[in-house]
């Protein structure tokens, strides 16, 4: 028989870390995306305009919805096996990749477990039920439901925040026509704590449980499909891809769960190759770097605009050659690096270091 509680233990049983179950109902909190994107918010990010209707009630992503059932998925990998046990190298070394991505494709991975949930469930249950997965692309706001199926509350960052295993984990989940009992949703425990607000180097949570996004790391690095605002590029700091910093600082990831679940443990050195060393590869090196992982959502050209723009960020003169032989020099081994986007990325990143020259 099916129940919260025997699918909660399948769930764990296919690699997921916490599943829990929340009515397929129009909770307050699923009405704050309009007024989120009508403070500009949500910046170049127009899918989200185009599907807030959608996401505003799950019934509107699976008409037959009675239940959503959420799981969370432990990405977080030691330094150890995150290849931190290496001799300490110069921070401006070191880009930041959102851990993530280190891994493989979570879209993928989740689809595929959330697949087998419900093969699993199907072969339990007399009746045909309707069932739609939702991966982060889909039309869903997860935090919502994983607040309402005691998966964590949404902290002060808007990551959700579970107290024993912190912040590190992947929602998806399954919207269903079945009538399951619903778990508790879990009262807030941030506190008076501020430090993620008081962390992110570019002021984009701008309140409590408010994030603006176009002042957002992950948005300028990932989102941002042009040019990065000139302002804004210094603010990239070491970010290639996305950022982790107000969830590195939070009190609940202090000690995190660290998994050992092999689709999340770091896969072709993305996590610490050198910004110099990246921008040099050829482009069929580049994809290599970024396939079968998150970062498949940027183009190539995209990820050497970011290159450009932390290895301006380095300050270090001596990386300025660097940026006039893309591709290790091979002619044509680095189109990307050729469209106006990179150019213009890459003229920035000569001037800046120019200037940290003539100051040193």
């Amino acid at each position: 028989m099916l129940t919260t509680a025997t699918i909660a233990s399948h769930a764990r049983q296919l690699g997921f870390d916490l599943c829990g179950v929340a009515a397929a109902a129009s909770f307050p909190e699923l009405a704050h995306l309009k007024e989120w994107l009508s403070r500009g918010y949500g910046g170049e990010m127009a899918y989200l305009h185009k599907t807030a209707d959608t996401r505003a009630d799950i019934r509107q992503f699976l008409p037959s919805a009675r239940s959503v059932i959420v799981t969370g998925t432990v990405y977080y990998t030691d330094a150890q096996s995150a290849g931190h046990g290496e001799p300490p190298r110069a921070p401006a070394a070191s880009p930041a990749i959102a851990r993530y991505a280190w891994g493989e494709d979570y879209h993928v991975v989740l689809a595929a477990r959330l697949g087998a949930l419900i093969n699993w469930m199907r072969e339990q249950h007399d009746e045909p039920f309707d069932a739609a997965i939702f991966v982060d692309k889909h039309h869903v706001q997860e935090r919502v439901y994983a607040k309402h199926a005691g998966i964590g509350w949404i902290g002060k960052n808007t990551c959700v925040i579970h107290p024993e295993i912190g912040s590190w984990m992947l929602l998806a989940g399954v919207a269903v026509s079945l009538d399951l009992v619903p778990d508790a949703p879990m009262p807030d425990q941030c506190g008076a704590c501020t430090l993620c607000i008081d962390s992110c180097p570019t002021g984009a949570i701008v309140d409590e449980h408010e994030v603006d996004a176009t002042r957002c790391i992950s948005y300028l690095t990932i989102e941002i499909k042009g040019s990065i605002p000139e302002e804004q590029r210094g603010d990239v700091g070491q970010h290639v891809f996305g950022c982790d910093i107000c969830q590195e600082v939070c009190p609940y990831n202090l000690a995190p769960l660290a998994t050992i679940d092999p689709a999340w443990q770091p896969r072709g050195g993305r996590h610490r190759a050198e910004p110099v060393e990246l921008w040099r590869r050829r482009d069929h090196e580049l994809h290599a770097l970024v396939q079968g992982s998150a970062m498949m959502r940027t183009s190539l050209s995209q990820l050497r605009r970011n290159l450009a723009v932390v290895i301006g960020n380095n300050a270090d003169p001596r990386a300025a050659s660097a940026l006039d032989s893309p591709g290790g020099g091979v002619p044509h081994a680095a189109q990307s690096a050729e469209t106006p986007l990179v150019r213009e990325h890459a003229a920035w990143a000569r001037n800046r270091l120019a200037a940290a020259k003539a100051e040193g």
